[in-house]
C-alpha cells in the first residue's frame, strides 16, 4: 500500500507580503451599466390592411387584441407608433422579424428601430 507524505509550512516566520494572509478585504463592487434601450416603431402604409397590422402586433409583440387594435389606429392616424421598447439585438430582431412577415404577405408595412434613451 502506497502512503502519501503531507508537508505543511508550520515556520510560523515572517510572512511574505505576497502571499494571502486569510484576510478577507472587501472590493467595491463595480458601477453597472445597463444596455441600452430601443423602440421598435411601426410606420403607416396606405396599402395594409388594418387587420394585418392587428395580427402583426398581437403575433410579434404579445399584445391583447384591444391593446393591439388602439396601436393600430395610433400608427393610422399618427403615421407611427410605438410597439415595444427593448434591448438593441431583441428590437433588431422584432423589427425583422415585422418587416421580413409582411414581406412574405406582400404587403408594404415598416417597422424600425430608434434609440429610446
Amino acid at each position: 500500500m502506497d502512503q502519501a507524505l503531507l508537508v505543511w509550512n508550520q515556520d510560523g516566520g515572517e510572512e511574505d507580503p505576497g502571499q494571502d494572509d486569510g484576510t478577507a478585504v472587501e472590493t467595491e463592487k463595480p458601477e453597472v451599466k445597463h444596455p441600452s434601450l430601443y423602440r421598435v416603431v411601426l410606420m403607416n402604409d396606405d396599402y395594409t390592411p388594418m387587420d394585418f397590422v392587428v395580427e402583426v402586433l398581437m403575433t410579434f409583440f404579445a399584445m391583447p387584441e384591444e391593446k393591439a387594435t388602439q396601436i393600430m389606429l395610433a400608427v393610422h392616424t399618427q403615421g407611427k407608433a410605438v410597439c415595444g421598447v427593448y434591448t438593441r439585438d431583441i428590437a433588431e430582431t422584432k423589427a425583422a422579424q415585422v418587416n421580413q412577415y409582411a414581406s412574405e404577405h406582400d404587403h408594404p408595412l415598416l417597422c424600425e428601430i430608434e434609440r429610446a434613451d
